[in-house]
């Protein structure tokens, strides 16, 4: 018997994959979106993605772990952002609103207010870079002065071009490319750029599923939804000219071309066709049977027996058709040799 019938899977999930690294499951998922740690594809049967076995044992044997591992994947909020820099709240957040510092997270808090996640180590990053000195200290520059009184706000778009960037390099095909793209833009944009509903079809298999934050239909996930939506126009523009070009790439690919069901390719699912309601079975009343010996007058019954008129019988059960006696109604006759020896026994004759 081989050895690897009772050894270790060679791959695990993402929860247990977690636990093992250290890793709470926003960071591990964060980890993710940022190449630090890679994952596979669970096979067939939408078991989802899993992680190596070999990919665990190399993080694992990194200098510093799990501490180092836990520091790469750290975020902090604005209060603690700002703290870590070394400057105040309000110039944090103009900084952030500027596009300067890109979220790479958010959450609602109770009151449905986004909270957005920075990197902290790419807050010390930009804290260290000697160009960015006057940016943390004395007064804002005129021309960042007049886009913050015009109301730019940066954070969300930001953070959709890192969730664009995660969505393509998970990527598999340019069906999947082309989900990536179209899930940043609203549902009227992209049926304007894919007219054909077969390829729309395909479009909305490939959609990745969007960020989880509340219960679907409530306040809040309209909200994430909002967020996940590009609003500028110039980002609408971009995302509208990269989904055209990955469309015409995945039109390439014949066998994703039409939706699973007949004449899709031999490896196509099929779609399970309608079933036609059962037909009423229709009492034959004598008006029926006269207007049926009338000339032209079987078709129109027909037509009514197809139409259901008149009233429905329900067809009898098996157990009341096996219980049915001779004497009880109408019944077939038995057909076989005991059948055909039952018709030759002599009847009694009454005295």
């Amino acid at each position: 018997m081989p050895a690897s019938t009772f050894g270790p899977p060679a791959t695990c999930a993402l929860g247990r994959a977690a636990r093992e690294l250290g890793l709470s499951r926003d960071e591990f998922d964060l980890a993710v979106q940022l190449g630090r740690i890679r994952t596979v594809p669970g096979g067939s049967g939408g078991a989802g993605r899993r992680v190596e076995r070999a990919e665990i044992d190399r993080l694992r044997a990194q200098d510093g772990f799990p501490e180092a591992l836990q520091e790469q994947v750290r975020v902090v909020g604005t209060a603690q952002g700002a703290a870590l820099m070394g400057i105040p709240a309000g110039r944090f957040t103009r900084l952030a609103r500027l596009g300067l510092l890109a979220p790479v997270a958010f959450h609602l808090n109770r009151y449905r207010t986004v909270v957005w996640l920075y990197m902290a180590r790419e807050l010390r990053d930009f804290t260290s870079d000697a160009e960015n000195a006057r940016l943390l200290k004395g007064r804002t520059p005129e021309t960042l002065r007049g886009l913050l009184e015009a109301g730019v706000d940066l954070r969300a778009r930001n953070w959709r071009g890192r969730r664009l960037g995660f969505l393509l390099r998970r990527a598999g095909d340019p069906w999947a490319r082309a989900g990536a793209v179209a899930a940043f833009l609203a549902p009227v944009e992209v049926a304007d750029i894919v007219r054909d509903p077969n390829e729309r079809a395909c479009l909305n298999r490939a959609l990745p599923a969007p960020p989880a934050h509340g219960v679907p239909g409530s306040p809040a996930a309209h909200l994430a939804e909002r967020l996940m939506t590009a609003q500028d126009t110039d980002e609408i523009e971009w995302l509208r000219s990269e989904l055209t070009r990955a469309i015409e790439e995945a039109r390439a690919l014949p066998p994703a071309r039409r939706p699973a069901g007949r004449g899709a390719g031999p490896g196509a699912r099929r779609t399970a066709r309608p079933v036609a309601p059962m037909a009423r079975t229709v009492t034959r009343t004598p008006e029926l049977m006269a207007r049926a010996c009338e000339p032209g007058g079987e078709p129109a019954l027909r037509a009514s027996e197809r139409c259901g008129d008149g009233p429905a019988v329900r067809p009898p059960s098996p157990s009341a058709a096996r219980d049915r006696r001779p004497g009880q109604g109408p019944h077939r006759r038995a057909r076989g040799l005991r059948g055909w020896l039952r018709r030759r026994e002599p009847r009694p004759v009454r005295a």
